[in-house]
């Protein structure tokens, strides 16, 4: 089969720094591969590259397809940013609409199709109330599904996911990424997210892949690869994984006061 996404000797640099090396990746569809890492390892920079938001090296398939053109690869992929920008005043309906964008052009007339497509999202994502709402005037998880809204809204096989859980609290953070592993076990969208939770990345998904100043040092199930020996010597930090039935759960070491 056909991978969604195949992305192979991605090397980034930003002036002298080489801030992605030689990195592979693949995400075939209805297949969720998250990408974790200290601050500082790449993860971005990786999202950026496939979407062809930053110069880079190597090669990027989008169902073997290589050197998409903008407008078609804006169909086949879709990005929630970290911070996205939001224009000011815009309102929920319309902002989502913008996500039809690469089906009709910029300033072509939103069809029948188009605002079928964006109702189905909003229903889907609980929005319907909010849609003349402006996006500003929403809080954090509501935003955040907002945005979601949006990448859905493109009908595209492949959702880059940036921290997408990173401005939410708990039961938001859940609300998120259970709604994301439904839909794309029920479309067959590719997902491949980056993730600072590390139990969370263990708990979604299918395959993690441990970025750590720029290249691959890890790769696998989440057991393989969020092991106490990784986490200590990528991300500095002393932790115990517990091994549950859902996956790790990362507990950090508290030390033990000596006085």
């Amino acid at each position: 089969m056909t991978a969604v996404l195949r992305a192979v000797g991605l090397t980034v640099t930003y002036g002298t720094s080489v801030v992605l090396d030689d990195v592979d990746v693949e995400v075939g569809g209805g297949r969720w591969t998250t990408i974790v890492g200290p601050n500082g390892a790449g993860k971005t920079s990786l999202l950026r590259a496939i979407v062809g938001g930053v110069g880079h090296t190597g090669r990027v398939e989008f169902d073997g397809v290589v050197d998409l053109s903008v407008r078609a690869r804006s169909r086949t992929v879709a990005l929630v940013p970290q911070i996205p920008v939001i224009p000011p005043g815009m309102t929920v309906v319309d902002y989502v609409m913008l996500g039809r964008t690469p089906h009709r052009g910029v300033f072509a007339a939103e069809s029948r199709r188009d605002r079928r497509v964006v109702g189905d999202v909003l229903n889907r994502l609980d929005l319907v109330r909010f849609a003349d709402r402006a996006v500003a005037s929403l809080s954090g998880g509501e935003r955040q599904r907002v945005v979601l809204a949006r990448a859905l809204a493109q009908e595209a096989r492949l959702l880059l996911l940036d921290e997408p859980t990173s401005a939410l609290d708990l039961g938001h953070q859940q609300d998120v990424l259970e709604l994301i592993d439904e839909l794309r076990h029920e479309s067959g969208i590719a997902i491949l997210a980056t993730q600072h939770d590390l139990t969370l990345a263990g708990r979604y998904g299918d395959h993690l892949v441990m970025l750590s100043n720029g290249t691959v040092v890890a790769a696998g199930s989440a057991r393989e690869v969020l092991t106490e020996a990784n986490i200590s010597e990528h991300f500095g930090a002393k932790v115990m994984v517990i091994d549950d039935d859902a996956g790790p759960i990362v507990v950090p070491v508290v030390p033990t006061s000596t006085s």
